[in-house]
């Protein structure tokens, strides 16, 4: 019943925006018992109103920012003032998954982009919950960031994702619902839950890739809890990457621990896990966009 209830809210607010580069669908309010509530976006490939297939289904963080549509805050006069100066605040998905399709180099996916809330709201959802201890939400704390222990809830959002709304993309869409065809992806902080969702969903995510993944926050521990808490070879796709400025200056060290646990846990670099370094790519969308054509096609190549 409670389902029934969510589908039929949900889909109210649905607002198609068709396009040669395929369908855009906005949920301005995507119910949840697990989390605050946030906007949703979909978006379908071009065949989707053509063809009788079932599609893989890439999940993405920090939604307002993977799609360039007017439904996003991020498209008001003086952010796009903005954007200009920072060479664009949106990582443009549809225009990258439009391209790589037609040129047979990715399969037909769609995508769906869950927004961040806003402020310390995002950090907190995006944290890797288990692995943050006393000890390491001291290091946190001492590091200078504003997350806190008892504030963290990305178990909370994980568990919205598998168990909200996936359900309701699987149940509206025609999708490929297997593990096999259902990814995620973030970068920064998203990076950080997207891992995060392979150790804890190894059953429900086939990959992950996370870009300019914050490595950092309290000294690496996260990596350290992976030891423990990663998924052995062979059912699981994972790409990672990082640039050489501003933020990024600071992830090499972190990426090459996380490299090692890689080849620890038995996976194959090239095979089914990607590290790329960027030299001179920043902390920024622009930096993701001009590369996101290198994670998509390793997540979606032709079988």
């Amino acid at each position: 019943m409670v389902f029934a209830v969510w589908v039929t809210v949900a889909t109210a607010f649905a607002a198609p925006n068709d396009s040669s580069d395929g369908t855009f669908v906005h949920y301005a309010s995507f119910p949840s018992n697990l989390v605050e509530p946030r906007p949703v976006d979909v978006w379908l490939p071009a065949d989707y109103g053509v063809s009788d297939d079932r599609y893989p289904v890439i999940y993405m963080h920090d939604g307002q920012m993977v799609l360039d549509k007017p439904t996003s805050p991020l498209t008001g006069f003086w952010m796009t003032l903005s954007g200009w100066y920072y060479g664009g605040l949106f990582w443009d998905v549809d225009k990258t998954m439009a391209r790589l399709i037609r040129e047979e180099k990715i399969r037909p996916a769609i995508v769906v982009s869950v927004w961040n809330l806003p402020g310390t709201k995002r950090r907190d959802e995006y944290m890797p919950q288990k692995p943050v201890t006393e000890e390491v939400a001291q290091l946190i704390s001492a590091s200078g960031s504003d997350i806190t222990r008892e504030k963290i809830t990305s178990d909370n959002y994980l568990k919205y994702l598998v168990e909200e709304i996936k359900p309701l993309i699987d149940k509206t869409y025609r999708t490929k619902p297997d593990k096999e065809d259902t990814f995620i992806m973030g970068s920064s902080m998203g990076g950080m839950i997207s891992a995060y969702a392979i150790s804890q969903y190894p059953e429900v995510f086939g990959g992950a890739a996370c870009l300019s993944t914050h490595w950092p926050l309290g000294d690496g521990a996260v990596i350290d809890w992976y030891e423990n808490n990663w998924p052995q070879a062979g059912s699981n796709r994972l790409y990672f990457d990082y640039g050489t400025e501003t933020l990024d200056a600071e992830y090499e060290p972190y990426q090459q621990q996380m490299d090692a646990l890689m080849r620890k846990q038995g996976f194959i670099e090239g095979d089914d896990w990607i590290t790329r370094r960027f030299d001179g790519a920043d902390h920024s969308p622009k930096a993701w966009r001009e590369r996101l054509h290198i994670p998509l096609t390793f997540l979606l190549s032709p079988q």
